[in-house]
């Protein structure tokens, strides 16, 4: 990672001014943003006053714990896994949201949960048939329908299927068309309608979906959906190496976001719950 080899670089060499500017710079060339960037350095320079901070490792160290401290999660942050809820995936084409639902689906039933999916992404007929097949894969049961239909609809059904057949958790992929936000907001209120008088005991999660290597331009369209819908969290995927991974830090600072869960392969178990511990080694590794 970007960060780990710029501090290789200046490895047990005591702190002047010009650490400051460049550890700056390799924040944002680690797609922290610049307004993160900022905001870490300053908050470092004042650690290594207050602490009488010397050498690099040094502020390494305290730079580690002030990223923990911006990312740690609340201790509610999985409460839905513990009762009745609905799970709203939303995310623009092509980065993994489909995927993602199979492998949520997986993951919850493994923690004993009687899970559904929803294919309530009827603009893209490709999304239908793709939630069909990591249904398959990973035992879970669907509601579906053809290409067009009305999404209200699919959900209602799911919810009667859900009050008949008890199930406690639905997992609905949902169209992400970001170009017509007025049209989105639309539809999600109208979603999230059906789900509070249909299933008025079931807890409500809007999960983001965001591909982690796209840097800024996840953290816009983060914002973007957070003015459309009540996100409670994010879930970023392709953290498999190729991201430079500190767009995670950018989010949470910059827009209040948690994150939830990193998708990092292909394979239906290549998800897992946000370890803020595992994640910051991991910007730091190599």
């Amino acid at each position: 990672m970007i960060l780990q080899k710029f501090f290789n670089a200046i490895r047990g060499i005591d702190i002047e001014e010009e650490f400051y500017d460049d550890l700056e710079e390799t924040l944002i060339m680690a797609d922290v943003g610049a307004s993160t960037a900022m905001e870490l350095t300053e908050a470092l320079r004042e650690k290594v006053k207050d602490e009488k901070l010397k050498t690099t490792d040094e502020a390494k160290n305290a730079l580690k714990k002030l990223i923990k401290d911006k990312m740690s999660l609340d201790a509610d942050a999985y409460s839905a896994e513990e009762t009745d809820a609905v799970y709203m995936i939303i995310g623009v084409n092509g980065v993994g949201k489909t995927t993602t639902c199979g492998k949520l689906a997986m993951q919850l039933k493994e923690s004993g949960r009687k899970v559904l999916l929803v294919a309530a992404d009827t603009f893209r007929a490709a999304a239908i048939e793709q939630l069909e097949e990591w249904s398959r894969r990973s035992g879970s049961d669907i509601i579906s329908t053809s290409e067009g239909s009305d999404p209200g609809a699919v959900i209602y059904n799911a919810a009667s299927a859900a009050k008949t057949k008890g199930y406690n958790t639905l997992i609905a992929d949902t169209a992400g068309r970001l170009h017509n936000k007025t049209n989105l907001m639309a539809e999600l209120s109208k979603l999230y309608r059906i789900v509070d008088r249909e299933l008025p005991g079931f807890k409500r999660e809007t999960l983001v979906v965001l591909d982690a290597t796209t840097g800024q331009n996840a953290i816009e369209q983060a914002k973007q959906f957070s003015e459309v819908a009540d996100i409670t969290g994010i879930i970023l995927t392709k953290m498999d190496g190729t991201a430079k991974g500190g767009v995670a830090v950018a989010i949470q600072s910059e827009l209040g976001l948690r994150v939830k869960y990193i998708g990092y392969g292909e394979k239906i178990n290549d998800l897992k719950k946000f370890d803020v511990d595992e994640y910051i080694e991991g910007l730091f590794n190599e």
